[in-house]
């Protein structure tokens, strides 16, 4: 850890990831919209004073805010922009040396009757190389100028963001005659002057002038690209402008992929007392530890004098050990989120920007299919879906799943469809797990239904607490929590219908398809009612958990997206669970599903879907069109992967026992992934080994996938408390779950109110 300011390292220090992303070193750079420059920019007077390079990073600033400005006026003239919607002011004023008349310029500025900019963007010496034909005089005259300017920019530091534009190199090869003479070596001398200059001036000050010296390491990878040898191409001016606008905006604006120059968020009132219980529990199971270990010591076998028999140690109290799991769990989990708060709150590991290539996605890819074939093992039972299958394919989704964020593929529109159909067939299997566990068991008791919610949201609980975030930006799970929640009330609403029942009497199966009609037309409903979905979830204490940015559209987006496959789940459940019940599947260890002719077509028919999908969605050209269809027809691939997974006996028999791992752990590793694998909420990528990339990811992704897999067994311990199957004890434990959400709720409007 090097410490530091991140802005520094903005300004200093990067590299280029292909031929036009640039990376600082340690941060990640937001790319600003229009939109969001004129906000940060409102009321703002920013001036860029100097030559020809400057007048070009002028334009390229000014693109920003206005993107339809046009490079017109005077060259060697003063250019001035005004936005009047925005009140912002943009000021280009034509100083190609540093000498008296630059000078005296910035000295009004200082003056206590002018208004100063907010924003001061300066620099010049090609000229003076080129006027006095690279003489050391020149050089000489350079020195005393910027020494007399020095302090009046200091000055300005103090009210106003001052940035000295250092030279970049030239392209000699292709300067024209009349250009000759400013070489790189001339311009190396005349930018280290500036710099220690302008660093002895801001020794002992508080107020520093900022060195703008990244232009010259972008420009040594791009110049050779110049039109004249002198000025950059656009790409290269359009970086040094964002580079600017993040330097000055991300402490305004705050963008969650803009961690460059971003100040550590304070702590609120909610993560304060999260770490207060986190301590005491560690402290606490410290104790408990330490007493246990001296009863042991004192309840060490011993011999009974008078009856010379041995005794026995005492055992200790059920509730002894109850608390003393309970602490266990939340010591080694206040432990794990100190680790998530160190990563992706406080500003102690490096993060940088995702960039895509075929490479990076596919690669990867293909080792863990290779990997995934390698630990092939047979399964126990030969059903279709049966769990090793279903935890199977959850394991291989997810590693796909981290590999497309990782690798920042969604900016490839054909992996972006495919991608979606792995989260709709998570989806697919919440249907078809709840569905089948309720119509064969009947169980509709508290129990069940806590225990499940319990699981799939304890995670995303804390994590909302000890990292600040809202409930919907872990959007995975309000999806299946819902989802869940949707598919008990249709299968618990009277009549309850389950197989035991329908087995006696054929009209039930009728009555449970009606029930599937009537969820079927009310999500049908929703889907089109904008206005409907926004107001059932817009009421308070529901606002809460579906909100996120001030509405909850982002919800409706993500429930509208996959809304048809959990009902596609359920569906499938049912026939098959039919055809189960009426003997007309076999599956037997090696039997294929169906008669062998019916088995052939099934299968070329699957085989002709699944590729037919994979042509459509490669051949995508607009996202949003393509979104439009995929809730209709991503139960074409998914039916499809199922049939040629489960219709051949051989290939039902089997599985992959190092996909199965990954898939017990499916939920934790996709929450885990948005603080400690990725970074800035999965925006940008974790360092914790910078200049090693391939390193880097082995030691993050082994960190990660083991903490994964410690949450998943104290969820399980702690569900086991928690949720007793002894309905009083049930009961109380629902009732201090309502009040610890009670409290919740309250000191989150009070933490709202103190930031408003």
């Amino acid at each position: 850890f090097k410490g530091g300011d991140t802005c520094e390292y903005l300004l200093s220090s990067g590299r280029f990831l292909g031929e036009k992303v640039w990376q600082p070193h340690s941060c990640m750079m937001h790319k600003y919209k229009n939109s969001e420059a004129r906000n940060c920019l409102i009321d703002k007077h920013i001036v860029f004073i100097g030559d020809s390079r400057i007048r070009q990073l002028f334009y390229s600033f000014i693109k920003l805010v206005n993107p339809q400005v046009k490079e017109e006026g005077n060259k060697h003239g003063n250019i001035p922009f005004e936005d009047k919607s925005a009140s912002i002011r943009v000021d280009f004023l034509w100083y190609p040396e540093v000498n008296g008349s630059m000078r005296q310029r910035i000295k009004t500025w200082t003056e206590g009757s002018v208004a100063k900019p907010h924003i001061i963007v300066a620099g010049a010496a090609t000229w003076s190389i080129k006027i006095h034909n690279g003489s050391n005089e020149a050089l000489t005259q350079y020195k005393i100028n910027i020494t007399s300017i020095a302090p009046l920019l200091e000055k300005l530091a103090k009210s106003s963001d001052v940035y000295w534009v250092l030279q970049d190199p030239v392209y000699e090869d292709m300067l024209s005659e009349s250009r000759k003479m400013i070489t790189n070596e001339k311009i190396d001398a005349y930018n280290e002057a500036a710099v220690r200059i302008l660093n002895s001036s801001s020794r002992n000050s508080k107020a520093k002038v900022k060195v703008f010296s990244v232009s010259k390491l972008i420009a040594q990878e791009t110049i050779m690209k110049s039109a004249d040898g002198l000025h950059l191409p656009e790409s290269s001016r359009d970086t040094n402008a964002m580079i600017l606008m993040n330097v000055y905006c991300n402490k305004i604006m705050k963008p969650i992929d803009g961690s460059c120059c971003q100040p550590q968020p304070p702590l609120t009132l909610i993560q304060k007392l999260a770490f207060c219980f986190f301590t005491l529990s560690i402290i606490g199971y410290l104790i408990i530890n330490l007493i246990h270990r001296n009863n042991f010591q004192k309840n060490k076998s011993c011999t009974d004098l008078e009856s010379g028999e041995e005794k026995k140690p005492a055992i200790s109290t059920p509730n002894v050990s109850t608390l003393e799991m309970l602490l266990h769990s939340f010591c080694k989990l206040g432990l794990i989120m100190t680790y998530f708060y160190l990563c992706d709150r406080a500003n102690l590991f490096m993060k940088e920007n995702k960039f895509y290539t075929h490479s990076s996605f596919f690669i990867p890819i293909i080792y863990i299919l290779v990997l995934g074939v390698f630990y092939t093992e047979s399964t126990k039972e030969t059903k279709v879906l049966n769990r090793e299958q279903t935890d199977e394919w959850k394991g291989w989704m997810q590693l796909v799943i981290l590999i497309y964020h990782i690798s920042g593929a969604s900016t490839f529109l054909p992996v972006y469809m495919h991608i979606r159909v792995l989260v709709a067939a998570y989806l697919f299997q919440t249907g078809y797990g709840h569905f089948s566990y309720f119509w064969i068991k009947g169980d509709f008791g508290v129990y069940r239904v806590c225990q499940v919610l319990f699981r799939l949201n304890f995670l995303v609980v804390v994590l909302c607490i000890v990292m600040d975030r809202p409930y919907q930006f872990y959007y995975f799970v309000p999806l299946v929590t819902v989802w869940f929640m949707i598919i008990y009330a249709t299968l618990a609403i009277w009549p309850q219908i389950v197989q035991k029942k329908a087995s006696g009497n054929c009209l039930w199966h009728f009555g449970l398809l009606l029930k599937l009609i009537c969820l079927l037309t009310c999500i049908y409903f929703l889907s089109y009612s904008q206005g409907a979905f926004e107001k059932i979830f817009s009421f308070w204490p529901l606002s809460k958990c579906f909100e996120l940015n001030g509405n909850v559209y982002e919800w409706w987006f993500r429930w509208k997206l996959d809304r048809y496959v959990v009902f596609h789940g359920m569906l499938f459940a049912f026939i098959y669970l039919a055809l189960q019940k009426r003997q007309m599947i076999s599956e037997g260890k090696g039997d294929p599903l169906f008669s062998n002719r019916v088995s052939n077509i099934l299968l070329f028919i699957s085989i002709v879907s699944f590729l037919t999908y994979s042509i459509w969605a490669s051949s995508c050209k607009n996202k949003t069109e393509c979104n439009e269809l995929h809730p209709s027809v991503s139960v074409v691939q998914i039916l499809a992967f199922i049939l040629i997974r489960n219709i051949p006996g051989y290939v039902r028999s089997v599985y992959s026992a190092f996909f199965a791992w990954f898939g017990k752990i499916s939920l934790e590793l996709f929450i885990c992934q948005y603080h400690i694998w990725l970074a800035a909420d999965t925006k940008g990528i974790l360092v914790l080994i910078p200049g090693y990339p391939m390193f880097n990811v082995l030691v993050s992704t082994f960190i990660f996938v083991c903490v994964a897999h410690e949450i998943s067994q104290i969820t399980n311990d702690l569900a086991q408390i928690v949720v007793p199957k002894d309905n009083s004890t049930l009961l109380k434990r629902l009732l201090c779950i309502a009040g610890f959400f009670s409290g919740l709720l309250l000191f989150s409007a009070v933490q709202d109110q103190s930031r408003h």
